[in-house]
């Protein structure tokens, strides 16, 4: 049932989701212990496209779209495997904490993005929005932990381009599919076509895809497949049904917080003042440029 305002099961549900997507990051750190990272990330993309099928079938809606629909959907679904090539690639050089507030710079790419692309322009809140960001960023590289060295630089420069991508994805999504196709098919069209995109890159780059698959990085996998990119992204496309969606993006401020206290926990990342720094502004600046009142 539509709403215009976020009530306790609504709270609770992003709560809930945010936690997820920020322990996201620990666990690709777990999985690529025993798989290659875009190995890794094909997996997923293959095994959540499979329940996203099954979820369409169920109730009823269309797979494939016709024409310039269906070519958009093709160059959503490469964006995206670029992007998760990126991601988890990245977390093979650098901390999960310093990755999640990196990829959270998208909300920014898109603002900077709207601004110049779909014309919708950004008062003074953005653009306090996008300094913050910014500052946030500084302050990570600033901030480097004692263990850093060059292979850390390469991930976190793939972790930033990842942002880059989300935002590129989420922007062209704007532009040409949101407002012509199901929520569904838009998320299913990411994951299907990302698959191909996937499997080049692995075949390409990564010479080998097993390592060490014990039960930990496989559980791991299962994880990041069903809990993750099915199910919490099935329950986003539902709260975006059921609440205005300006006011769950300010939630999204939470994943960052979340990510880098399992990674500090689950993997003993060094805590440094120039992160806590960055993730409170980077937290911030998310917070300010999707509020609205």
């Amino acid at each position: 049932m539509k709403t215009d305002h976020i009530d306790t099961r609504g709270f609770i549900t992003i709560l809930i989701l945010a936690l997820l997507w920020g322990i996201n990051y620990s666990a690709i750190k777990v999985t690529n212990t025993g798989f290659s990272p875009i190995f890794t990330s094909f997996a997923r993309s293959v095994l959540a496209s499979v329940l996203g099928i099954g979820y369409c079938l169920a109730i009823r809606q269309r797979l494939l779209h016709r024409g310039t629909l269906l070519v958009h959907g093709i160059v959503v679904g490469v964006l995206f495997g670029l992007e998760f090539a990126c991601l988890y690639l990245g977390l093979l050089f650098t901390n999960s904490a310093r990755a999640v507030i990196l990829l959270y710079l998208s909300p920014f790419v898109v603002a900077a993005g709207a601004h110049l692309f779909l014309k919708e322009r950004l008062n003074l809140l953005k653009w306090m929005g996008l300094v913050l960001a910014f500052a946030g960023l500084v302050s990570v590289f600033y901030g480097k932990p004692s263990t850093y060295n060059r292979l850390m630089l390469v991930g976190d420069m793939l972790e930033i381009l990842a942002a880059f991508l989300w935002g590129a994805t989420t922007l062209y999504i704007k532009k040409y599919l949101a407002e012509k196709m199901h929520p569904i098919n838009t998320f299913l069209y990411q994951l299907v076509f990302s698959i191909p995109v996937l499997f080049l890159c692995a075949f390409f780059i990564e010479p080998v895809w097993l390592k060490d698959p014990g039960a930990m990085a496989i559980s791991s996998l299962i994880f990041q497949s069903v809990v993750i990119a099915f199910a919490s992204y099935l329950i986003w496309f539902k709260l975006i049904h059921d609440y205005p969606v300006a006011k769950l993006s300010v939630f999204t401020f939470l994943t960052p917080i979340f990510g880098v206290a399992f990674g500090v926990l689950f993997h003993g990342e060094e805590l440094t003042m120039g992160l806590v720094a960055g993730l409170a502004m980077v937290s911030a600046g998310i917070y300010v440029t999707n509020y609205k009142k």
